[in-house]
């Protein structure tokens, strides 16, 4: 087994990619025993305790001001507590592995758990507010009425509310329910060790190699990831039978009409909004997926593609690192391209502690940017090793990092984005840096990998997560039934694979398991569409873009400012689109197509 402390200089720096950053955390906390943290828990110990003695059971007597402020001291609770978890969070994420950073967010969990648990009332005795009495107070506070979005989201579970002793029972168990089952997915995904060609790789490195040239190298990857899986597919079937049969019995409490219902509500979406997004992805899989990878075999000279040539790089595709250096200069020159404020916003991330970029032993695999609290900044978490891909993914969380410092000005109630917006700057700042470098293509050659690439991405945002949320929907469905075995959730996942990817494809055994893996099943059911509402969406936003590019930036700035305080209908309604008409989707597809289009022919 190779060292380690090898490992992690090679992987997480070194002569190929240059020096790459890693987090400063201190503008949340200096340590996990900083006086400071100690401070904010004991205040938030008692303004918890003073919060539910001033306003438990009398919410109905408030005035407008003494309502306007209720709901700021509310606010600054969440901000506060916000801030411990942040910082436990990210520590926790950056070592997954070590023993005292596990501890010491599971102790920080616990802690605040049980100090909000006074708090709950809150949204409770709100949701029983009668609708006129607030209106009124509304009508009598500008500043209250400013929060009424993210007050109206709060109503909107308002009918499937338990009782208050049932709702403080819930959110005192959270901790050894979900939570508890993330931490168990979360530390044995992050312990698999996979061995390919004798060298021992984690979960990050090794998919990592799905993408290499040799297509030996990719063979030998994937079937080392279904060995893996397979052994612990029994560990992983038992947290998704867990989870799934926790969320179906507080749903059915709650009386949620759907397993989905849930996530449309607090994504601020209509159930048919979603439905109409996966209802045009499927019927245009024969149009993108299954017609970009019957090109793609025929690229590769291939009768048919195997599992481990999904991902791969086209035959004609140069292999070549990307030094952090020129990741960094190629993104922050294509968001100056756009508007140089957006460079600018982006510029701390790099230069101040607010990326952590290298793979290292036990750090969680994937990227994210956590917006923390709006009194300090987000932080993006990368597994850099230097691929094309892995300059798209700085470009995907840097947008989500650039919205999120715009949109902190709404502060904490406000500033949230609903999932289904979340990812439109993310997306869009991609969209950015891939035109940016189609643009400097130095021939037809190096423009048809270009345009592959991003086929691909999008099919993997599109195609691929609106299977991901069918298979979801399956589960989900199956599991009200009785316990799944791990035979029943793999042949869940193999019915939409087989759907989604098309007839080019043949499946190795053991890709049955690859469910296994995927933390967005584990952590948010039902985020995946997210990623396919926000890629249609920004496909639409750069089409607008490009139709009338005059006073588009101020627009789109205003967008990302306006963070959770609006629905999306008004925030799309400057740019004339509308996310609620089925023929919406149908643009964003369009725009896939028309790629396809050319790349075929190009032949």
């Amino acid at each position: 087994m190779r060292d380690p402390r090898t490992f992690d200089a090679e992987m997480s720096g070194g002569a190929d990619l240059g020096d790459l950053p890693v987090w400063d955390l201190t503008d949340l906390y200096a340590a996990p025993d900083a006086p400071e943290l100690e401070r904010d828990l004991d205040w938030l110990e008692g303004e918890c305790a003073a919060y539910a003695a001033d306003y438990e059971g009398k919410l109905a007597d408030l005035s407008a001001d003494g309502m306007l402020r209720a709901v700021q001291r509310n606010e600054r609770i969440d901000e506060v507590a916000g801030r411990v978890m942040s910082y436990a969070g990210l520590r926790y994420y950056q070592e997954t592995t070590n023993g005292d950073r596990a501890k010491f967010m599971s102790d920080m969990q616990d802690r605040i758990t049980t100090i909000t648990t006074p708090l709950v009332f809150f949204g409770l005795e709100f949701n029983r507010l009668d609708e006129g009495a607030l209106e009124a107070l509304y009508a009598d506070n500008v500043d209250l009425a400013r929060y009424r979005p993210a007050l109206d989201r709060l109503r909107a579970m308002a009918p499937y509310q338990l009782s208050d002793e049932l709702e403080k029972f819930l959110h005192d168990t959270s901790v050894v329910g979900a939570s508890a089952w993330n931490k168990l997915f979360d530390e044995t995904i992050a312990g698999l060790e996979f061995t390919v060609d004798g060298e021992t790789l984690n979960i990050e490195g090794t998919l990592n190699l799905l993408t290499e040239q040799d297509r030996s190298k990719r063979e030998a990857a994937a079937k080392e990831l279904a060995r893996v899986f397979g052994q612990n597919v029994r560990t992983f079937a038992r947290v998704h039978n867990t989870l799934a049969k926790e969320k179906e019995i507080t749903d059915r409490w709650r009386g949620l009409p759907s397993p989905q219902a849930g996530r449309h509500l607090s994504n601020h979406v209509e159930p048919e909004v979603v439905q109409a997004l996966r209802d045009a992805v499927v019927a245009a899989y024969p149009r993108l997926s299954h017609r970009y990878y019957a090109l793609k075999a025929k690229w590769m000279g291939l009768d048919t593609l195997q599992v481990w040539d999904r991902n791969a790089p086209l035959p004609m595709e140069e292999t070549r690192t990307v030094g952090w250096d020129e990741a960094r200069r190629t993104v922050m020159d294509a968001y100056a391209g756009f508007d140089p404020r957006m460079a600018e916003i982006a510029k701390p991330f790099f230069e101040d502690g607010w990326i952590d970029a290298g793979v290292k032993p036990g750090k969680a695999p994937g990227a994210f940017a956590h917006p923390t609290v709006t009194s300090v900044h987000p932080y993006v978490m990368l597994n850099y090793l230097g691929k094309p891909r892995d300059v798209m993914t700085l470009a995907h969380e840097l947008g989500h990092g650039v919205h999120q410092v715009l949109a902190a000005g709404q502060g904490e109630m406000l500033s949230s984005t609903p999932l289904t917006l979340a990812e439109t700057a993310s997306v869009f700042g991609e969209m950015l840096t891939f035109r940016a470098m189609l643009e400097g293509a130095p021939d037809d050659q190096a423009r048809k990998v270009m345009l592959a690439g991003k086929v691909e991405d999008m099919i993997n945002t599109v195609v691929r997560q609106i299977a991901f949320y069918d298979f979801e929907s399956k589960l989900h469905a199956a599991r009200r039934d009785g316990e799944l075995t791990p035979d029943d959730i793999d042949a869940l996942w193999m019915s939409v694979q087989a759907e989604s990817l098309g007839p080019v494809f043949e499946f190795m055994p053991g890709y049955e398991h690859f469910w296994a893996y995927i933390p967005h099943f584990v952590h948010s059911p039902f985020y995946v569409y997210a990623y396919a509402f926000g890629d249609g969406l920004v496909n639409a936003l750069y089409a607008a873009y490009e139709d009338a590019p005059e006073g588009f930036q101020e627009k789109y700035f205003d967008m990302l400012r306006a963070g959770g305080s609006k629905h999306h209908k008004e925030l799309l309604a400057p740019f004339g689109l509308d996310a609620s008409d089925p023929a919406f989707w149908d643009k964003g597809l369009s725009m896939i197509e028309g790629f396809i289009d050319e790349l075929e022919a190009m032949g």
